[in-house]
């Protein structure tokens, strides 16, 4: 299983927006479980799990609280060196994720990129879809990326070197810092990095304009612990702020949201009863981090 699972919240097109996008990727996509959380604070929800070329998501009915913004985007990497149609393909996905969607940077050529675009789909989610020509080139093809702006200005560097040193098999890729002429040149402050955390690529960048929008609960990141322990050792260094603990969920220094959820409780779910949902659910809403012990024995209650 995928070890950092994006988990994107809607008021309530979780199903509709998963299905959308499977459409769209195509080619090892698909929907893999809906579950129906029943009495939840918002009422009944629907959760489901999903995968677009083979990298899964997560997403969530919760009900009008958090609104999915451009602080989180995925970038989608079309790179000619490794198929000679990624040109056609970027044009494709453009098409599609721009339909009744927001543009946010023109589909062009930047210094960055023979050609670029970033766009806000229908459903609020930001892409930013990219084409190089690099046969060394081993990003993803959807990579995370994060805008640290405004108030988070200045501390990308040191959230991903934190990042970096709490997940194994994680490293720094690249980093590219502001020229001088254009505004903020110091050593906390960069312009854009790439990095491995388990083994899968992540993007930030550093970004000094104002912003009217910043990191908040309608993408977080699960975590999918192997262990009890390993649950009890990403929520100590991660948590920040106690107010934000709730149902496996916290919130770390840099304002970014988690779910460090047991690998073995989100399997069990997977095949779980509508009773045993509904059961396990009442426990998790009672809980700030999850216990799996307590979770496994109401799983396997008798009602």
């Amino acid at each position: 299983m995928q070890k950092i699972i994006p988990s994107l919240w809607f008021e309530k097109e979780a199903k509709e927006a998963s299905e959308f996008l499977v459409s769209i990727f195509g080619e090892n996509s698909r929907v893999i479980n809906t579950q129906l959380l029943r009495n939840t604070p918002s009422g009944d929800a629907d959760l489901v799990t999903f995968e677009l070329r083979g990298y899964r998501f997560m997403a969530i009915s919760g009900g009008p609280y958090f609104k999915i913004n451009p602080s989180i985007s995925f970038i989608l990497t079309f790179n000619l060196a490794k198929d000679r149609n990624s040109y056609d393909n970027l044009n494709y996905f453009w098409e599609k994720l721009t339909q009744d969607g927001k543009i946010l940077m023109p589909l062009d050529k930047y210094f960055f990129s023979e050609r670029f675009g970033w766009v806000e789909d229908k459903f609020g989610i930001s892409w930013q879809l990219t084409l190089i020509d690099d046969e060394k080139n081993e990003r993803d093809f959807i990579t995370p990326a994060l805008m640290f702006a405004n108030e988070r200005f200045g501390f990308a560097l040191e959230a991903t070197d934190y990042y970096i040193s709490l997940f194994n098999n994680s490293r720094r890729v690249s980093i590219s810092r502001y020229p001088m002429e254009m505004g903020p040149n110091n050593e906390a402050t960069m312009i854009y990095s790439e990095f491995i955390l388990h083994n899968q690529w992540f993007a930030v960048l550093d970004n000094p304009y104002p912003q009217n929008f910043g990191f908040n609960e309608a993408i977080a990141f699960v975590v999918a612990c192997d262990s009890q322990e390993e649950v009890d050792y990403f929520w100590s260094k991660l948590t920040f702020y106690p107010e934000a603990e709730q149902c496996g969920w916290l919130k770390d220094k840099y304002g970014i949201s988690w779910q460090i959820i047991p690998k073995e409780y989100l399997l069990m779910m997977q095949t779980a009863s509508q009773q045993q949902i509904d059961r396990v659910l009442q426990a998790v809403l009672n809980m700030k981090k999850l216990d799996l012990t307590k979770l496994k024995e109401v799983f396997n209650s008798i009602s």
